[in-house]
């Protein structure tokens, strides 16, 4: 029996689908403030959504005892209920579908002996990024289950960047297979791209800090922060330490999101430049030219997501188009190492 066979390589792939589609319902869910809406957890029964009048109803009253309810939504009909009970149902069984995805290929495979060891270690750590993305979601919603009408950033943006890692992950190891010989071309390049992409994940954590904060509501004009104000100055006075400003304070952590922007598209203008001074394969350079582009669209998505102070859908097509540019960074790399 062939190891590794296209057969692994599609499961893989197949997983980084289904993780694109569960981040793609996780920003809409987030959008429309339906992560509350579901405040407990059962892995077996709670597949099943309420099916009469009479599971609605005690749904509803079970949402009722919580501070969201209490404090912003005690005006909801059971229809609103309804509403944003669906878009975090979906999110939440798309994540069990993800694990079954996953799970029993990987059994399937193990049993038949078409997996190599290396690729057997790899699916082990993919097992466990995935049970930890699903403990995080647990863990995030919590936080807006006891004295707060809302999940805590640092929580949201730790659940966004461990589903945007656990994809490159996959991504990474189905990689591995399509290309199992790899050759340094420029150390130096490299690990220019390495470092690009360290400073994009911490980009896209602070797009969770944005997300979180409902932060991208305010000082929605670009280029300056506030009407002609560089930096507005509320970055400086919500809270004390001023550092806690950049991670807590609405104002600073935009501002961060904003000026990591700058230093991406930078970094990435360069790593294009430097490309020209190294001999490359074809796809090695169209792997260069697709970031390039991307970061272009995503910088572009951004400002308009920024200035018409973040409607749904220019919001998820900002996260998707994050996703596109993470995985074109991860295939980049992957391209050039060793």
């Amino acid at each position: 029996m062939k190891k590794d066979s296209k057969k692994v390589i599609y499961w893989l792939l197949t997983g980084c689908v289904l993780i694109f589609i569960m981040v793609i319902v996780g920003g809409i869910t987030r959008l429309t403030h339906s992560g509350l809406s579901i405040s407990n957890y059962k892995l077996i029964s709670g597949t099943i959504p309420p099916m009469n009048e009479a599971e609605w109803n005690a749904a509803f009253e079970l949402y009722k005892q919580y501070p969201e309810y209490q404090k912003i939504n005690n005006q909801f009909t059971l229809q609103d209920f309804k509403d944003i009970y669906f878009w975090e149902w979906l999110h939440r069984v798309i994540g069990r579908f993800i694990g079954v995805v996953f799970i029993l290929p990987f059994v399937y495979f193990l049993i038949r002996k078409q997996l190599t060891k290396p690729t057997i270690k790899k699916s082990l750590i993919l097992m466990l990024l995935g049970g930890f993305q699903g403990f995080l979601g647990w863990f995030m919603v919590k936080s807006g289950l006891i004295d707060r009408p809302d999940v805590s950033h640092y929580r949201l943006a730790m659940h966004l960047i461990a589903a945007f890692i656990t994809f490159a992950y996959t991504f990474w190891v189905a990689l591995d297979l399509i290309y199992p010989d790899k050759k340094v071309i420029d150390i130096k390049f490299r690990n220019l791209i390495r470092w690009t992409l360290g400073v994009l994940l911490l980009q896209i954590i602070y797009g969770g800090f944005v997300a979180g904060l409902d932060a991208g509501l305010l000082h929605n004009h670009w280029p300056l922060m506030n009407d002609g104000a560089l930096i507005h100055e509320s970055v400086y006075i919500e809270q004390s330490p001023v550092i806690k400003n950049f991670v807590e304070g609405k104002s600073g952590v935009q501002f961060i999101h904003r000026y990591l922007a700058y230093i991406v598209v930078g970094l990435i203008a360069f790593i294009w430049y430097r490309s020209r001074q190294i001999e490359k394969n074809t796809i090695q350079t169209i792997s260069i030219h697709i970031i390039l582009v991307i970061v272009c669209i995503q910088f572009i998505l951004g400002v308009f997501t920024l200035l018409y102070r973040v409607p749904i859908t220019l919001g998820i097509l900002h996260q998707i188009v994050a996703f596109f540019l993470l995985g074109a960074m991860t295939f980049s790399l992957h391209r050039f190492s060793k």
